[in-house]
């Protein structure tokens, strides 16, 4: 009987036609230029003006209409931010090059941009994502950087916007939009990341709402 050996290297094979890839398990470069060049047509997660894919392995953890924070099987938490108006407007992308980061790269593929970059952050890896006007974040370990940016890479690619609803629901309320918190296309490691922020207002509302919910005792 035949036994089916199982390899422990994160190595995955992609089977497209009659061609074998295999993902290199040590080049986060190579995953990123073989998987954003490919075309994809899957999506599982819908939200009105806009599709995603999120592979097997990934979960939420919570979401909203343009935001969400997932994990992976590593218990790795990423934040992914959908910027609906930068895309509407066809914000241009002024990425410049970080050379003081650990990686740092702008991206062009199939006519869409973005870049990613990666800054050492007390002995993990802060990995900004941006492509297609969707950001991802992540603080990571070392062992597990390779398998979260191709994570990222599958759903960064997948994401499809609905033009026609976009417009219906961005268009009529062009004033309500105008003013962003954050530039998707400036990273700047030193600021307050997107994932912070999220965080930081979770709290706030858990605790805003433990306030609310505390019982008086007084009688």
């Amino acid at each position: 009987m035949k036994k089916i050996i199982v390899l422990l290297s994160v190595t995955v094979l992609l089977l497209t036609g009659c061609s074998v890839y295999r993902l290199d398990s040590k080049d986060f470069e190579k995953n990123v230029d073989y998987l954003l060049s490919k075309n994809s047509k899957l999506y599982n997660v819908y939200y009105d003006g806009y599709k995603y894919y999120l592979p097997k392995g990934i979960s939420f953890v919570s979401k909203d209409e343009y935001n969400a924070l997932l994990m992976d099987q590593n218990q790795n938490e990423y934040y992914l931010y959908v910027d609906a108006i930068s895309y509407y407007h066809k914000v241009k992308n002024d990425y410049e090059v970080n050379e003081s980061s650990y990686y740092s790269d702008y991206i062009d593929y199939r006519h869409k941009n973005g870049y990613l970059q990666i800054d050492k952050d007390e002995g993990k890896y802060f990995i900004q994502f941006v492509y297609n006007y969707v950001k991802i974040e992540a603080y990571v370990p070392e062992e597990d950087l390779v398998d979260s940016i191709t994570n990222m890479c599958y759903i960064l690619r997948s994401v499809k916007f609905n033009d026609s609803v976009l417009s219906s629901l961005i268009g009529e309320n062009v004033l309500n939009y105008q003013e962003e918190d954050y530039n998707l296309f400036k990273a700047d490691s030193s600021k307050e990341s997107y994932m912070d922020v999220a965080k930081r207002n979770e709290n706030e509302d858990y605790s805003k709402y433990l306030e609310d919910e505390k019982i008086n005792l007084d009688y």
